[in-house]
C-alpha cells in the first residue's frame, strides 16, 4: 500500500472515530437531559424545567392537548404551584433508548417515567407512562424540542390499579391548548401501545 493511500485510509478512520465519540457524548447529554426533567418537576423547579426546553418546542402530556413554545410550557409548569407541605412529586425517568440523528443537529428518545403523587393525609397515587421524544442542539447545547407523554395509567395506592385505575387526564378548562391532542388514545385498563419513533434493532421492523 503506497503512503498516500495509507495516510487517506487514516483520515477516514480518525473522521470515523471522531463522528463516534461525539454521538457518545451526544447520547450522554440528552439522556442527562432527560433526568435533569425528572428531578426538576419533582421538587416544583417550573422555570428550570422550562429552560430545557427549545424556544420552537412542544409540549403534550396526556389528554391535555399540545402547547406549543417555551414561554406556553412554562406557563403550563407553574399551574401546579409552589411546593407544599406533605407533597410528593416523583417522576423516575427509566429505560432510555435514545438515537441521535446522523448529522447530530436532532435526536430522539424513548423512555417511561413511574410516578408518586400525593399529598399527606390527602390523596395517593401511583403513574405510569411513556415518553417519545425529540431534541435539538440549541446555541451549541441540547434542549427539549417535543415532549410527549402518553399516560399508562393513575391508580390510588391503596385501592390499586387491578381494583380502581383512573381516565385519561382531562384538559385545563380554564387553560386550552394551543393544538388539540395529536392522538385520542386508551389508558389502562384498555391496551395502547405509543408508537415507536424507531425499527426493531434486530429484525429491522
Amino acid at each position: 500500500m503506497d503512503m498516500q493511500a495509507e495516510i487517506e485510509r487514516l483520515k477516514a478512520q480518525v473522521a470515523r472515530l471522531e463522528r463516534q465519540a461525539q454521538a457518545a457524548e451526544d447520547y450522554i447529554a440528552i439522556g442527562n437531559l432527560q433526568r435533569a426533567y425528572g428531578y426538576y418537576v419533582d421538587r416544583a423547579r417550573w422555570d428550570d424545567a422550562a429552560d430545557l426546553f427549545a424556544r420552537e418546542c412542544t409540549l403534550e402530556i396526556n389528554g391535555r392537548g399540545v402547547f406549543v413554545g417555551q414561554e406556553r410550557v412554562r406557563q403550563y409548569m407553574h399551574r401546579f404551584g409552589p411546593p407544599q407541605y406533605g407533597q410528593l412529586f416523583n417522576h423516575m425517568q427509566l429505560q432510555p433508548v435514545i438515537h441521535v440523528a446522523e448529522d447530530g443537529r436532532t435526536a430522539k428518545a424513548r423512555l417511561r417515567a413511574l410516578i408518586q403523587v400525593g399529598a399527606l393525609g390527602r390523596e395517593c397515587l401511583w403513574g405510569e407512562g411513556t415518553y417519545e421524544n425529540e431534541y435539538v442542539r440549541e446555541d451549541g447545547v441540547w434542549k427539549i424540542s417535543t415532549l410527549h407523554f402518553y399516560q399508562v395509567f393513575y391508580a390510588d395506592h391503596e385501592k390499586g390499579w387491578h381494583r380502581e385505575p383512573r381516565p385519561l387526564v382531562p384538559q385545563y378548562p380554564d387553560f386550552p391548548p394551543d393544538r388539540p391532542p395529536s392522538e385520542d388514545y386508551k389508558v389502562y385498563p384498555e391496551f395502547f401501545v405509543p408508537p415507536y419513533h424507531y425499527r426493531n434493532p434486530v429484525s429491522g421492523r
